[in-house]
């Protein structure tokens, strides 16, 4: 079974995602701010990060940084699910190694559901 670590500090949110994607067979760890997300991160090794950018404690750049700098946890792809979405900010979680960007408003759960299964499939 594969794991997905989703780093998001609104409940609802991650709740309704972590039952879709549980109802989809996948072990979900949840995190509600960026400095938990990159302990469970390093000791979980997941198979995939959902991550959100606006986090208290550690944003979601920082968390990025850090998993990218780390042996352990840089080749972990991440998915960036946030309601960010100006390009610059597209642009610099890209450029830290963001696998996918996607914005909250954009996508239907189901869609998202489907971005996680392209990425853990190839």
């Amino acid at each position: 079974m594969k794991t997905i670590l989703f780093i998001e500090d609104e409940p609802t949110l991650q709740k309704t995602v972590g039952q879709v994607l549980e109802q989809e067979d996948y072990e979900i760890k949840s995190a509600l701010d960026g400095e938990i997300g990159l302990q469970l991160a390093k000791k979980e090794k997941p198979d995939l990060i959902l991550l959100d950018l606006i986090l208290p404690k550690l944003d979601g750049f920082r968390v990025l940084e850090e998993l990218k700098k780390d042996e352990m946890t840089k080749n972990i792809p991440v998915i960036v699910l946030t309601n960010l979405e100006s390009e610059a900010d597209v642009e610099r979680a890209m450029e830290l190694g963001a696998t996918t960007y996607l914005v909250k408003a954009n996508y239907e759960l189901e869609e998202v559901i489907t971005k996680i299964k392209q990425v853990l499939s190839s």
